[in-house]
């Protein structure tokens, strides 16, 4: 990464490394700190979808060849992947069968009685991942009180075995009416398929995530026995590989609420990585935006088949549930991320009417972009960029691509033949297509925020975030761009500054008054108990951060707002303090709240989080001065084709200054900077732009 970070003093080993790595759907991303002199290299390797994992062994061997890495030597080894949530969206995943309550095997697919597209005249609900053949409900029945009513029939649970396993399952998830305010009915359940099929994996929704709502239960649990077999034996062949190269260090996954997890617990938890390389993405970022005092910013993160957005406010990511998995909720606690199917391989096409398109569908890293040379012909966004000239003058990916201009003309000449445009319009036409879509799926994420991007700072990052970053920002309205040195790598930065961090539910569901007090605090000495089992487990001695809150409503009202509690609050005389709490977010949320409505507490929640490495980058006094660019080449902005500097990232120092338009390339990404955009590098070398925007935007 070029800048140090200042090495911790104490006494090391004589080799200390820690690493980060991410692996997005074109390339694996690499950040490893040498703790002794606090030089950081980082590193892209182009990912191998037909041996998900071999790109980890070929970059350790590159880092060890480059920088002299020592496998032996690695003290904290962090992995993010998207194995999950591609397992959900290519639906590669097990076959699963669901045995459910007698009469309510239809929870699934009723889930909320709501359609993707309310709107949409043509939108049709997604296929379950578990079909309604393999759907088996047995006599048992628990009331909302925890009393039973109905025992589970165990001879019909054996029935649904047998014809599951007929039928070819891998797995069964146990789902029974009320099984968060009493788990046995389903222990009991899941402990006899385990006689009577051993060899068949099942998971309880109680074990998963033991809230109320049956579907939201449910559904968590089947996106956790889904992608379970695929994600457990990709994560042990991870540890026989990092193990085969002499690596100590347990292997550490990120989450996606932005916290880390063993890979031991993961081969369980599978839900709960889902989300793993989006949510380090913004956990890096955040970590940049502090460090360069930036406490509200949009994130950008461009990959080769998605853009991901995300809110920074006062420093911290946002959380929240209900983030789509592919076509399915995840109601588990994640980092709030918007996305879109628009990537620097995207790939551009003309529709039955002659409209030009841009994704989902994705070239990848296989073939890739027409310019990779790799045998990839459609033209994409990266191909775009590539005619335009905005591309094209160094190395890409750190050397692993060298970009063929002529390929992406020649690609981007076709689709120009059948829009019959000039080559170099349509390329910038491709471009304009892919940041209008970004513009429409940003603009939601405001609006459901409520917050007015004019006040936001943009982070692009990613391999692609840089490319498009400024252009999206000034289509907002935004006049500030922060780029960090090295976007390429942020979600494997991400990983290696992300804390421990587990998170825990007791659903409560009763009314706010003196009396719920006692069992308020039976559920919060419950939860914190839990967490630091939990803690232990993930091997964390030091000290850790509790944090309460609780999911909460006026009565008569269907969903809560999440407001954060003092564990103190709950040792008081009476609770007019939590009550308080909730008037005052009811407030911020809706701009109006009810002191004499009653409320219900719906959830308990408690965050369970330990300190992970304390990194400073060091800071470089500025001094101001014009930066030279290496050489002018020709750019086609603004409709008309002309020379414009070009500035290699490396050769920017701390108050280096100079005006767009212009191109900043370095080894891991090219920043495309647009006309009248005024740049300068600060004391971290981020580099900063300021964007002229015309009157009415």
């Amino acid at each position: 990464m070029d800048n140090a970070i200042a090495p911790d003093t104490g006494d090391r080993p004589a080799a200390d490394w820690k690493i980060g790595v991410d692996i997005g759907g074109t390339f694996i991303d690499f950040c490893a700190l040498d703790v002794r002199s606090g030089r950081v290299a980082s590193l892209k390797v182009l990912t191998t979808p037909d041996d998900p994992g071999a790109e980890l062994m070929t970059g350790l061997a590159l880092l060890a060849e480059r920088d002299g890495l020592d496998p032996t030597a690695i003290s904290r080894f962090v992995h993010g992947t998207t194995i999950g949530i591609n397992t959900i969206i290519q639906r590669r995943g097990a076959r699963l069968a669901l045995v459910t309550n007698a009469g309510f095997e239809d929870v699934i697919e009723l889930a909320r009685l709501r359609m993707p597209e309310v709107y949409s005249l043509f939108c049709a609900r997604p296929e379950q991942l578990v079909t309604r053949d393999m759907v088996f409900g047995v006599p048992a029945r628990l009331r909302a009180d925890g009393t039973e009513t109905v025992a589970p029939d165990m001879a019909a649970v054996a029935a649904a075995v047998a014809e599951a396993k007929t039928k070819g399952a891998a797995g069964i998830i146990v789902s029974f009416l009320h099984s968060w305010r009493d788990a046995a009915q389903e222990a009991a359940v899941k402990a006899e398929i385990a006689r009577l099929a051993p060899e068949l994996f099942v998971f309880t929704s109680s074990e998963v995530w033991p809230v109320i709502r049956e579907y939201e239960r449910t559904t968590t649990a089947i996106l956790n026995g889904y992608v379970h077999p695929r994600v457990s034996g990709y994560l042990s062949a991870l540890e026989e590989r990092l193990a085969g190269r002499g690596v100590p260090a347990p292997a550490m996954l990120t989450k996606s609420n932005g916290g880390l997890m063993t890979a031991t617990e993961g081969r369980r938890s599978c839900v709960n990585m889902l989300l793993s390389g989006t949510a380090s993405g913004v956990i890096g970022a955040a970590w940049l935006a502090r460090q360069a005092g930036e406490s509200r910013v949009l994130t950008l993160d461009i990959g080769g088949t998605s853009a991901d957005f995300a809110l920074i406010v006062d420093g911290e990511a946002q959380f929240g549930m209900g983030e789509l998995i592919g076509e399915f909720p995840l109601y588990i606690p994640s980092v709030s991320v918007s996305s879109i199917g628009i990537g620097g391989g995207s790939i551009a096409s003309v529709d039955a009417r002659g409209v030009l398109r841009v994704g989902p569908e994705s070239a990848g890293s296989v073939p890739g972009p027409a310019c990779y040379g790799r045998g990839g012909a459609e033209p994409t966004v990266t191909d775009a960029m590539a005619v335009c000239g905005w591309l094209g003058h160094s190395q890409m990916a750190y050397g692993q691509l060298r970009m063929d201009v002529e390929l992406a003309r020649a690609a981007v000449g076709r689709l120009a033949g059948k829009l019959g445009r000039p080559l170099q319009e349509t390329a910038q036409a491709i471009l304009d297509v892919a940041v209008s879509e970004m513009f429409v799926e940003v603009e939601k994420l405001a609006s459901r925020s409520g917050v007015d991007l004019r006040d936001f700072a943009l982070m692009p990052f990613g391999g692609g975030g840089p490319m498009l970053g400024a252009f999206l920002a000034r289509e907002l309205g935004m006049a500030r761009v922060i780029a960090p040195r090295r976007p390429g790598v942020v979600s494997a930065l991400g990983g290696l500054v992300a804390d421990l961090r587990g998170d825990f539910v007791r659903t409560v569901f009763a009314e706010l008054s003196d009396a719920l007090l006692p069992d308020m605090r039976r559920a919060l000495d419950a939860l914190a108990a839990e967490a630091r089992d939990w803690l232990a487990a993930q091997g964390h001695a030091g000290a850790a951060e509790l944090r309460v809150s609780a999911d909460m409503r006026y009565a008569g009202q269907s969903y809560e707002i999440e407001t954060p509690l003092q564990p103190a609050w709950l040792s008081e005389a009476g609770l007019g303090t939590v009550a308080r709490a909730f008037h005052e977010a009811h407030q911020r949320h809706y701009d109006f709240h009810d002191p004499e409505g009653r409320i219900e507490v719906v959830n308990l929640r408690l965050s369970a989080i330990g300190a992970g490495p304390k990194l400073t980058f060091p800071e470089t006094e500025a001094a101001p001065a014009s930066a030279a660019p290496q050489r002018e080449v020709p750019v086609y902005v603004g409709g008309t084709e002309a020379p414009i500097g070009l500035y290699w990232r490396a050769g920017l120092h701390p108050g280096d200054r100079f005006r767009g338009p212009a191109v900043v390339a370095q080894e891991d990404t090219t920043f495309a900077i647009p006309p009248a955009a005024e740049a300068h590098v600060d004391r971290h070398l981020n580099l900063h732009l300021t964007l002229h925007l015309t009157l009415g935007e």
